[in-house]
């Protein structure tokens, strides 16, 4: 009896051990494989996109439960501040006008100067109201150019003299390459492009938000395995 008692007891020192230890190889095991899905599908992003999809990129986050200690029953998620513009690029959305006949897509040359600039330039509205803006239609005949007159600006300090468009707004020629070739062009021809004015546009799929998190899944067993010997 003393034997049995004896084996007992340490059989449940054992068991509890190994609870112990499964506790934080799963915690760990999943932590690791959240935080590493959050950075695949940042790069994701980058690739897509470049160094302005930095924003869009930055608003995937993660979250462990529990938020403290360690847990067999742990879980991660992953989340993007943006859904909408991530399934649209995920799934090759089709965006349609609603209310209008055209989508106003603003160009390159209808954009917020320097890097900490928001929103655009000129508004479709403002656009209307200047009553100096004109459409140019495509060769297709499926859309329109939306264009503003342009004008030399006055030179301030040792900047390029910026091009002005319809009165409104400075053209975004500044970070250009080749600035200046771009300046005489649209000087030359008179006018500035500010919008593009389609019916639909087909975004191409950028993203797989979906075959990473498969992925993640299928790393996990082996993650927690690799965890567990590390605690034992």
């Amino acid at each position: 009896m003393r034997l049995v008692a004896s084996l007992g007891a340490s059989l449940t020192r054992i068991l509890e051990q190994e609870v112990r230890a499964g506790e934080r190889a799963v915690t760990r095991g999943v932590r690791a494989e959240t935080e590493r899905l959050k950075t695949e599908l940042r790069q994701q992003v980058v690739s897509a996109f470049g160094a302005r999809g930095r924003g869009i990129a930055n608003a995937w986050r993660a979250r462990m439960f529990p938020q403290s200690g360690e847990s067999l029953g742990a879980a991660g998620i992953v989340w993007t501040k943006v859904p909408s513009i991530v399934d649209a690029f995920e799934r090759g959305a089709t965006i349609r006008a609603r209310g209008s006949r055209y989508l106003a897509i603003p160009t390159g040359f209808n954009a917020p100067q320097g890097r900490r600039g928001r929103g655009m330039r000129v508004t479709p509205q403002q656009m209307v109201a200047s009553r100096q803006a004109f459409l140019r239609p495509f060769r297709s005949g499926r859309g329109f150019v939306w264009c503003l007159p342009v004008r030399q600006g006055e030179r301030i300090g040792r900047k390029r003299a910026p091009l002005i468009a319809g009165g409104l707004a400075a053209v975004a020629t500044g970070n250009r390459r080749g600035a200046a070739r771009w300046q005489a062009e649209l000087l030359r021809q008179g006018f500035v492009p500010m919008f593009l004015l389609v019916p639909q546009v087909q975004l191409t799929k950028r993203l797989d938000v979906r075959g990473a998190g498969n992925r993640a899944l299928a790393r996990l067993p082996a993650a927690i395995v690799r965890e567990w010997k590390v605690v034992t």
